[in-house]
């Protein structure tokens, strides 16, 4: 039997079919039991997530882009030379169907030992001892009032150009270090915050992957942190923060979100702070607007001119990324694979505005300027 599976297998795939059903226990257990997923998470995911992160983190180019941009390569020498060579011999054709099988079992492995447990464990909420419930728009607009008066105070220190946009005053670079310090401050706080420093990869087809709206995205399988870099600098910052909450195991969307503003919050600089600030303010604004126009018209009219024209900037910027068949089917892929880790959907990142106003109300929103 041993020398059959040897014959039709090749090495490293039966590796990987015989880790897939450890992965798929350990994935089920942790649906079933959060308090087992907050351990898995914390204890055992934290050193994939690291160990990958730190393969990959010395490339100087984002890996999982240069695949993207290879695969339709990749899957033409597949379909011209690959399956026409195999195909004349039986044995050959099965090894070739296990190696691809493989591949998609990796991927799923590498999702549960990275961030699958992430989106099982108990939330950030019960984490920061915070009753999740549902919060009225007088709530929305205290939060956003005490948010306003933080961003209009951190923009006095911030230089902005002539379009209204804030500039970032250093190179990526220099904001991946700023931005790991501040996670090793977090992380002495909140004890969920597993302590890593990573490096962040810009993304080289920036412009275009603008027309899918998508701003960052973390790659479980490589360990990166990737950002869009065709974005204002503001958003570039809190992005970042994002993405690098994903490779600390905070795999929720709003959850991301929010802890994206708490370590921001957590820098001794001024503009990451006043990025972290003015992208949480957008969100709670946002939320105010659907639940009480004038409370909201109230709140965005003590907002500083200088702040008010940093959001008339970007939707300028945005207007021409608006509406496009990329950002439709992005969004629905991107919808499509929350719903499946339980959440809700694309609209869970608008949800961070429940996190800070709940946070807000029990005194442990940090918004000290």
């Amino acid at each position: 039997m041993v020398e059959k599976i040897k014959k039709y297998v090749p090495t490293v795939p039966a590796v990987i079919f015989a880790i897939l059903p450890v992965a798929a226990i350990i994935h089920l257990t942790c649906a079933f039991s959060p308090r087992f997923a907050d351990f898995f998470n914390i204890h055992i995911a934290s050193i994939f997530r690291a160990a990958v992160s730190y393969l990959t983190g010395w490339l100087p180019f984002s890996l999982a882009e240069t695949l993207l941009i290879f695969l339709p390569f990749l899957l033409f020498i597949a379909i011209v030379w690959l399956i026409p060579s195999v195909s004349k011999d039986s044995t050959k054709s099965i090894r070739y169907i296990f190696s691809l099988l493989s591949i998609i079992a990796y991927i799923y492995i590498s999702f549960v030992f990275t961030l699958a447990t992430g989106y099982q464990g108990t939330s950030v909420t019960d984490k920061l001892d915070v009753e999740r419930r549902g919060i009225t728009a007088e709530e929305l607009y205290d939060t956003a009032a005490a948010l306003t008066d933080v961003v209009n105070k951190l923009s006095e220190e911030v230089k902005f150009i002539s379009n209204g946009e804030s500039v970032m005053p250093y190179d990526l670079d220099e904001l991946n270090a700023k931005l790991n310090d501040a996670y090793v401050y977090a992380a002495d706080k909140y004890d969920f915050i597993m302590p890593l420093r990573s490096n962040v990869k810009s993304v080289a087809l920036s412009g275009p992957m603008t027309y899918t709206h998508i701003s960052g995205v973390y790659t479980f399988f490589t360990g990166e942190a990737n950002v869009n870099i065709n974005f204002p600098d503001y958003t570039i910052v809190y992005t970042m923060a994002h993405e690098m909450s994903h490779q600390r195991g905070i795999a929720p969307e709003d959850e991301a979100n929010f802890m994206a503003f708490l370590v921001c919050m957590q820098s001794d600089d001024p503009y990451i702070r006043y990025s972290g600030a003015q992208s949480l303010l957008e969100y709670v604004y946002s939320a105010l607007s659907k639940a009480d126009r004038d409370l909201y018209r109230k709140c965005y009219a003590s907002l500083s001119s200088r702040v008010v024209g940093e959001m008339r900037a970007y939707n300028k910027f945005f207007e021409k990324y608006e509406e496009n068949v990329a950002a439709t089917v992005s969004g629905t892929v991107n919808n499509t694979y929350l719903v499946l880790q339980g959440t809700e959907g694309t609209r869970s990142y608008g949800l961070v505005a429940d996190l800070a106003v709940l946070c807000y109300i029990k005194g442990i929103l940090p918004i000290n300027p």
